[in-house]
């Protein structure tokens, strides 16, 4: 499986932003369906948003729809998660991984990258 390296995470306080980005060295990240996923402690992975290789159509969980926002750089061969309006609830370690809609393509993780929400 092709190895996902994420980053961005980081402390923010509720209402904050933060930007993710997940990049691929050995695949051509346009080619494939990417999607950002997101475990908290104590709960099952869970599926945040997936964006497709052809038409750039995106998918959101409804606990973040209007508030993060998928997107590709081709150039830069990474896909990025804008994170707006944070609530203390989207504390997790968050993945980027192929996607089916919300779902992963493969049980296949990287090392993550944890953002915390917190005052």
């Amino acid at each position: 499986q092709a190895q996902f390296v994420e980053s961005g995470g980081g402390l923010v306080q509720p209402g904050g932003s933060l930007t993710l980005s997940c990049a691929a060295p050995e695949i051509a990240l346009d080619f494939y369906a990417i999607g950002w996923f997101r475990q908290a402690p104590g709960k099952e992975r869970e599926g945040v948003s997936c964006i497709s290789p052809t038409d750039g159509s995106t998918y959101y969980a409804d606990s973040v729809k209007d508030r993060f926002t998928i997107s590709r750089d081709k150039g830069k061969n990474t896909v990025y998660l804008q994170m707006n309006s944070l609530k203390f609830e989207d504390t997790a370690v968050y993945y980027c991984a192929t996607c089916f809609g919300l779902e992963p393509m493969y049980d296949d993780w990287g090392q993550g990258t944890q953002v915390t929400v917190s005052s």
